[in-house]
């Protein structure tokens, strides 16, 4: 099915990979991790689905207020690594309010870019951005599954993905589905929060991230618990070599990763060769 089918948005779809599940010997059911929590994997999904619908249209403050605006600087890194090129076509996965595509368009003349995401709302809020409008012919948003991309074979040049790797149930499966869609010489490129290789620097970010961020989702945002998700979430996502382990495990080539701001996120590069 080719990206050009999805220009509205499709019924809601639960997206998105994070650790492997384990079986519930009591229940027989598989289970993942929803922040601190062990929840079954099915049930997983629409707990994410709630936090970002909670969330989405406050995400892009809430973005600025708890990185002072690092983030943009994260994202401009990513693109500069990136190199978009003419007449590419991009996937943006968790692409939520199109932060990352906005960037990806500006720099290619000619490109086009799918934003997917598993929330509606997040895309509603990005639709509604000034810069949707003056690149409306040259973007899709689709409510869509990381895990199973309704996306054929070999469809796109590059496959992006921001701050949401994490949240996805099962995020082997959610990377076997981003070699899947991209052309023989794609690119994926994964910018996620991580580890600080310095254990003071981390126990420092870490008394910031659970002392402070839920008190600004409160603040700002109107929610705690779903800022206390995202902290948790962060912590449980593996670091910078098991990831690169993750993406080489999928299929991918030449993986290599480049920390910023000391190892608070992280940029993983791939290729489909």
């Amino acid at each position: 099915m080719d990206s050009s089918a999805h220009c509205s948005f499709a019924p809601p779809l639960y997206k998105v990979a994070q650790n492997q599940g384990r079986q519930d010997p009591m229940t027989d059911e598989n289970t993942t991790h929803f922040g601190f929590q062990t929840v079954p994997e099915a049930e997983k999904a629409g707990m994410v689905h709630g936090v970002f619908t909670r969330v989405a249209s406050k995400y892009d403050i809430m973005n600025d207020v708890m990185s002072g605006g690092v983030h943009r600087l994260w994202k401009d890194a990513m693109m500069d690594w990136l190199s978009p090129r003419p007449d590419q076509k991009l996937l943006d996965v968790a692409g939520g309010t199109g932060d990352v595509s906005f960037r990806f368009l500006k720099r290619a003349p000619g490109a086009h870019a799918t934003v997917l995401d598993m929330t509606e709302s997040m895309l509603v809020s990005g639709r509604q951005r000034a810069e949707a409008d003056s690149m409306a012919d040259r973007l899709n948003w689709v409510v869509g599954d990381a895990m199973a991309l309704p996306f054929a074979d070999n469809t796109f040049d590059v496959y992006t993905i921001s701050f949401g790797i994490r949240n996805v149930t099962r995020v082997a499966d959610a990377l076997r589905e981003a070699y899947r869609v991209l052309r023989p010489g794609g690119r994926l490129m994964v910018l996620e929060f991580s580890r600080i290789p310095n254990d003071l620097a981390q126990w420092a970010y870490d008394k910031y991230s659970f002392n402070v961020i839920p008190v600004m989702g409160q603040i700002v945002a109107g929610d705690r618990d779903s800022y206390q998700y995202l902290v948790e979430s962060i912590r449980k996502f593996p670091d910078q070599e098991t990831f690169a382990s993750m993406i080489r495990t999928a299929g991918f080539d030449q993986v290599k990763y480049r920390n910023l701001t000391m190892g608070v996120a992280a940029l993983h590069s791939g290729w489909k060769l």
